[in-house]
């Protein structure tokens, strides 16, 4: 099943320039990449990168891989709407009531064997909820996952079928996102307006049609940096903890490739932040807070 190249961070791409249209090839992983035809903007936020291809794993499960909370009881159907205020909006973070120091840890690109359940195993450990942002081949993959991830009482966004980053037309870009819904609610019983675009990238189509049925485009206002290639894991937990402010939007990974310093990173990002503070609330429930 062909898949796709993990999200790189608007922190890495604003360091880049498209000089002279040519298309600047990226070597992050073994994948070999295809170049994406996505007209740049003058937002630094939108990114514009490549397509590659993996094969996603599905989940094979053994005794060791197994989150401490196995057999997820049946959870009613779900549904995490957003206030009308943030409606066909785009999000970047939010201003809390009294600058509360909430904080809102969302993970992108699965669910994926192994790495989503360590996850969740942290996540349950620390008592801490996070919003996870599914990619419909990843959840096609792998369906006993995500119902553990709804059982755990996590939030879940749309984070589309193929995670392509290129220009598509109407019908495509409805296609990706109206695809991945059906198959969250059909596997677990939610249904979401809350929308990532891969990538950040918001002018090829996808945040446009999200926007059109009232979803929020859910970006985020700081970043673990997990998807680079070459940083130790304690980087990604020295970015977050600089970067936190109340009503933050932390961007991290689960899956879209090897995320075993993601999971080494998470611990220690959440006991720092609580030393700091901090408070950590879903998506949904940030949106809620916001004066």
């Amino acid at each position: 099943m062909s898949f796709w190249h993990p999200d790189v961070t608007h922190n890495q791409y604003q360091r880049q320039k498209i000089i002279s249209g040519v298309t600047i090839a990226f070597s992050l992983t073994a994948c070999s990449f295809t170049p994406a035809s996505i007209s740049p903007q003058s937002n630094t936020k939108q990114l514009t990168s490549q397509l590659h291809a993996v094969q996603v794993p599905q989940q094979k499960t053994t005794s060791q891989d197994k989150p401490q909370s196995q057999s997820p009881a049946k959870v009613e159907n779900l549904s995490f709407s957003v206030p009308e205020k943030f409606q066909g909006q785009t999000v970047y973070h939010v201003q809390p009531h009294n600058n509360e120091k909430v904080i809102a840890l969302s993970i992108d690109d699965g669910p994926w064997p192994k790495t989503t359940l360590q996850m969740l195993d942290i996540l349950k450990q620390n008592n801490v909820k996070a919003t996870f942002f599914w990619v419909g081949q990843a959840l096609q993959a792998n369906p006993e996952i995500a119902k553990q991830v709804v059982a755990q009482g996590h939030a879940i966004g749309n984070h589309t079928w193929h995670h392509w980053y290129r220009r598509m037309d109407a019908a495509t870009a409805k296609s990706e996102i109206e695809r991945t819904n059906e198959l969250i609610y059909k596997t677990t019983g939610v249904k979401t307006s809350l929308f990532r675009p891969p990538g950040g990238v918001l002018n090829n189509g996808l945040a446009a049609y999200a926007k059109s049925q009232k979803s929020a485009v859910v970006m985020w206002s700081q970043t673990s940096a997990d998807t680079d290639p070459r940083a130790k894991y304690e980087v990604f937990i020295k970015n977050v903890l600089r970067d936190a402010k109340p009503g933050s939007i932390v961007l991290m990974h689960d899956g879209g490739g090897d995320r075993k310093r993601t999971v080494e990173a998470l611990p220690e990002i959440i006991n720092g932040l609580k030393k700091q503070g901090y408070r950590f609330v879903t998506v949904p429930e940030l949106l809620e807070m916001q004066k």
